[in-house]
């Protein structure tokens, strides 16, 4: 059965997130066993996508998604990779900005940000407010992103990813771009084909197990994996689906919450199962997490 992680998850904050304190990483989120130096060494160029007519949303999966539609685009140029650490380190280097979960946040009157945790009998939420978890530290103050410069950045809000493309020059990509981007031509189920995982290969960054107790990490990854540890699409557009979910410039039909899209590290067989390119999310925009990040595009 599909579920919604998100929206159960942060509906409301306040009252969802159970306890608050430093993070600390769940031993269904212990060591990776992929080889990092696997994966890419430098940046990947972006690439430019010719619009036109595009088919975006689904009548086959989730209610949000349907109905399966037409809208027609401009060309543009897309990241070929999430915005990495090292990406965001500059462009707070050159400015001095200073991210949102930096800030005293509403309901909690202190810094910090979400972090997912595998509950257990005395924490029974698997998301968690932890104070000082923020873009430089995405599970808290016990955690770095120290050797992890072409990681996806984290603990960003809507805010923070607007500002970024802004100082880049770029924009954030609509729905439409983003899905167009993410298929890459394909019709299939996933961008690869009809099965999650053909011959046992795991195709990207996700959650292999039941959630939210046990991830086997058959893909090699407990959390966040490096930019282009798996292969690109047609386009040559690296982690689209999986690894985190990716803040979309359109808002949610509530008005009140963000689109993202791709899924993330946490979507599982069990639950999620977000890690489709016509799936899509509704997250509050002025909350950070330690798994939305973003990409940007330009005209």
């Amino acid at each position: 059965m599909y579920m919604n992680i998100n929206r159960f998850c942060f509906a409301l904050v306040s009252t969802v997130l159970l306890g608050c304190g430093n993070a600390g990483q769940s031993s269904s989120q212990g060591q990776e066993i992929n080889d990092r130096s696997m994966c890419l060494e430098a940046l990947p160029v972006s690439v430019r996508l010719e619009g036109g007519s595009v088919s975006i949303g689904s009548n086959n999966a989730y209610p949000e998604e349907r109905p399966e539609r037409q809208l027609k685009i401009d060309s543009f140029e897309i990241d070929a990779n999430e915005v990495t650490n090292r990406q965001f380190s500059k462009f707070v280097e050159d400015t001095g900005y200073v991210s949102d979960a930096e800030k005293p946040q509403a309901g909690f009157d202190v810094p910090g940000g979400a972090v997912f945790s595998s509950p257990s009998a005395k924490s029974p939420s698997w998301w968690q407010f932890v104070e000082g978890a923020n873009w430089r530290q995405p599970e808290g103050p016990n955690s770095t992103i120290e050797g992890r410069d072409l990681d996806p950045v984290v603990q960003v809000t809507l805010n923070d990813a607007r500002a970024y493309s802004q100082w880049a020059g770029r924009r954030l990509p609509t729905e439409a771009e983003w899905e167009l981007a993410a298929k890459a031509g394909a019709n299939s189920l996933y961008v690869w084909g009809d099965e999650r995982a053909p011959d046992g290969q795991e195709k990207a960054n996700t959650w292999q197990g039941a959630f939210p107790i046990e991830n086997t990490m058959d893909d090699g990854f407990g959390l966040r994996a490096p930019i282009g540890c798996f292969e690109p699409n047609a386009f040559g557009l690296y982690d689209m689906i999986g690894n985190v979910w990716e803040w979309i410039d359109d808002p949610w039909g509530d008005g009140q919450s963000q689109v993202i899209k791709g899924g993330s590290f946490l979507c599982a067989e069990n639950f999620c199962r977000r890690y489709r390119a016509s799936a899509r999310q509704a997250q509050e925009a002025n909350f950070s997490t330690n798994h939305i990040g973003f990409r940007t595009v330009k005209d």
